[in-house]
Order: C-alpha cells, then sequence, then structure tokens
C-alpha cells in the first residue's frame, strides 16, 4: 500500500480551496501494480489511469498517461489542455504498439483540473468520478463498456453490468485505437464537496452506498482513502485498486 500523498493548493482570492490524498494498490491477486495516479502539489490537477492487465504492459501505458498529463502547464484552458494531453498519450501508446514486445498497451483514465472553484472531468474507459453533494454520491462520468452499452439499449439492467461476462471490456482507452474520443464534463464546486476517482478495482467490489457511507463519514481525504482501500482489500480486490479523494473547503 502506497503512502497517502495530502496537497494543499494555492488558492486565489476568496475561492474554496482543494485538499486531497491518493492511495494506490495491486489488490490482493494482481502480481503487479498496472495503475498510476497523479496528485498535484497545486491541489489542481488529479487522474487515476488503470493499465488494462489483459493487455500486457498496462503500467507502461498507464504511466504515459499520467506523465502527459502532468505536463499541463498553468494559464491554459482546462477541458482543451485535458483533451489534448490524452490524445497526446494516446498517440504515445499507439506508436509504441509498434515496438517488438510491447503490443497491446492500454489504460483508462479519468481526470480532473480544478480551475477556479470549477471541475473539468475528462475520462475514457470505466475509470470513474463521483461527487458527494449534501451528503449524497452522484456519478458524474459514465462508463465507456461494453455492458453500459448493454443497459443504455436495455439489454441489460444496471444491477447485472458487474457479474456480466463482459463487465471487463472497455469501448474506450487510451492506446485502444489512432483516434482517442475523451468525454469531458464540468462542474462547479462548493465548500464542502468532495470528489472521488478511482479505477475499477474499487467500484467492482465495493458497492456505490458503501462508497457514499465511507466517503461521507471520513474525517478528511486521507482517512477517506484508507477507508475506501480497506474495504476494497477486505472484499478481496482481485485488481489493482486506487483511489483519489479531494475536499472543498474555505480557504
Amino acid at each position: 500500500m502506497n503512502t497517502p500523498i495530502t496537497v494543499v493548493p494555492v488558492g486565489q482570492g476568496s475561492l474554496p480551496v482543494a485538499v486531497g490524498a491518493g492511495l494506490t494498490s495491486r489488490g490482493m491477486v494482481r502480481a503487479r501494480n498496472e495503475d498510476s495516479i497523479l496528485t498535484d502539489p497545486t491541489g489542481t490537477l488529479w487522474a487515476v489511469a488503470d493499465g488494462m492487465g489483459g493487455y500486457g504492459n498496462g503500467d507502461v501505458a498507464s504511466d504515459i498517461v499520467i506523465d502527459c498529463l502532468a505536463q499541463i502547464p498553468d494559464g491554459v484552458d482546462p477541458g482543451s489542455a485535458l483533451v489534448a494531453r490524452l490524445k497526446e498519450a494516446n498517440d504515445i501508446v499507439v506508436g509504441l504498439q509498434r515496438t517488438p514486445g510491447m503490443e497491446r498497451m492500454g489504460s483508462t483514465v479519468v481526470a480532473v483540473l480544478i480551475s477556479r472553484a470549477v471541475a473539468h472531468v475528462a475520462w475514457a474507459g470505466d475509470s470513474r468520478a463521483y461527487l458527494l453533494r449534501g451528503g449524497r454520491l452522484r456519478p458524474l462520468t459514465r462508463d465507456h463498456s461494453v455492458v453500459q452499452e448493454m443497459v443504455d439499449r436495455g439489454e441489460l439492467l444496471p444491477e447485472e453490468a458487474e457479474s456480466h461476462p463482459e463487465s471487463h471490456m472497455v469501448t474506450r482507452a487510451v492506446g485502444g485505437g489512432p483516434d482517442l474520443e475523451v468525454d469531458l464534463v464540468v462542474v462547479p464546486l462548493a465548500v464542502g464537496d468532495r470528489l472521488l476517482l478511482c479505477s475499477d478495482g474499487l467500484t467492482r467490489c465495493v458497492y456505490e452506498q458503501t462508497l457514499e457511507t465511507l466517503l461521507r463519514e471520513a474525517k478528511g481525504p486521507e482517512e477517506a482513502c484508507q477507508k475506501l482501500l480497506r474495504e476494497a482489500l477486505e472484499s478481496g480486490a482481485p485488481d489493482n485498486v486506487s483511489t483519489i479523494a479531494v475536499l472543498i473547503q474555505e480557504r
């Protein structure tokens, strides 16, 4: 288990600021951890990249995603910058697939860039972002996956999705093809809001109701990450598990 990383950013004016923490673990079954996480010392940028274990070299792909995102400079348009860096990561990963021994690399990703108390959320695949507001948890992302498409078409009930044999199959990922489509949502933030970013290793073994309870009851981001990861490990954690918790608070 990695040590939590807590950051207190520099804010502007009377805008609220973000305090966060992140944890990642190989889980209880996998031989290595192919997830990568990003926590920003300025409190601005947060990301989880889930290397696709079935593809091989997933750790390489997820590291590339995080490295590209970490190069976003200050003062840029948040949404455009996120999409541009993820497309850049996609180009690098696709290029590396032509190298002998490096074929079939991929990574899902969810990233949040906070600018002037607004969260810009970008994602590809089934890594997720949630917002806890007023004690209620709601998803900010929608999985790019085979089972989510089946749910959307009415062929599968939402509660059946996690146990479906194709639940691990994503329809978008960094390295999945020459052109990466990135979804983006913009969410104004308020004091007291909590953000959760995670790989599917967390959501596959911890119900959303439990995520809500643990995130709500935690005293702060470090405790939230510790409790969420512990819950996943106690539930068997067959996959790598990564979680980032961010609290929006007054200066």
